[in-house]
């Protein structure tokens, strides 16, 4: 297959989290190419209410057609972040793209949100992705100088100043805001290096643990889409010239609109066409 087929072949993608859910959807979607994948994920072992593990997504990505390089680690944790780039520059001789996709949430208004909590959701959505981001930015300038068209991708919303989302669970959105300024800024930075640096947030609700979990339970995940629409939009992200898409804050369904992809049903989780929850600061 070429290049131009698949274009991610033989690319490395190195992804905080991504033992489940949008993330493991994303790198699968890499694998089918034959891209190379560092996942720096914490679950080792079976969680109670959360479904795979790091050895069960590895082996996942493998089974499309990925190379995977499993760092059981911590994204709060400096050295291991470290070590995962540094070994997966030696395993597979650089890094092409950034996908940080690891994410805390709690919803709880500020009286009642343990600093514990605020403390856990800095350190892995905002912190996370800028220490991912800045490690990897020798290896990302190395990959735009041998023409490989690198990428950094941040899930995480566009900065909406609407007083509606701080004033529902300012923990939250400060950490999540937090990983948007690490686009707009490593975005302006990086630019003229030729490094895109964009993040992608979805329209709706997705159907993963986290929703179920800690959101609306299974009736929000019957008004939600699935993994998939993320991921396609991710994958065509990833695959534009890094040199003119940079700076952007993408809305899933118009990333795939933008590509003539306006049918949207197979995404859904129920069939049919019932009012989809739409996702927080949109």
């Amino acid at each position: 297959m070429t290049e131009a087929l698949k274009p991610l072949a033989g690319r490395t993608m190195i992804m905080s989290g991504g033992s489940r859910g949008i993330g493991l959807e994303i790198a699968r979607r890499a694998a089918a190419d034959g891209a190379n994948i560092t996942l720096i994920a914490k679950t080792d072992v079976p969680h109670p209410k959360l479904p795979g593990t790091i050895h069960t997504a590895a082996a996942e990505l493998e089974q499309a057609g990925g190379s995977v390089l499993k760092i059981v680690g911590d994204i709060r944790d400096d050295e291991a972040v470290a070590g995962a780039v540094r070994q997966t520059i030696e395993r597979f001789g650089g890094i092409d793209m950034v996908v940080n996709n690891a994410s805390a949430i709690d919803l709880s208004p500020t009286e009642l949100l343990p600093m514990k909590k605020y403390d856990l959701m800095q350190d892995i959505n905002c912190r996370g992705s800028f220490l991912l981001s800045k490690l990897s930015i020798p290896s990302l300038k190395e990959s735009a100088e041998a023409g490989r068209n690198p990428h950094i991708l941040t899930l995480s919303p566009p900065l909406n100043l609407d007083p509606k989302w701080a004033g529902a669970s300012l923990g939250y959105t400060i950490a999540k805001y937090g990983m948007s300024l690490t686009t707009l800024g490593l975005a302006e930075e990086l630019r003229k290096y030729g490094i895109g640096v964009n993040s992608l947030w979805p329209r709706t609700t997705i159907a993963t643990a986290a929703v179920e979990n800690l959101l609306g339970g299974k009736e929000m995940i019957s008004t939600s889409r699935t993994p998939d629409i993320y991921a396609d939009a991710a994958y065509l992200v990833l695959t534009s010239p890094a040199k003119d898409n940079t700076g952007n804050f993408f809305i899933d369904d118009e990333v795939l609109a933008a590509q003539g992809i306006t049918d949207l049903d197979k995404y859904r989780v129920t069939p049919g066409d019932g009012p989809l929850t739409t996702d927080l600061f949109l």
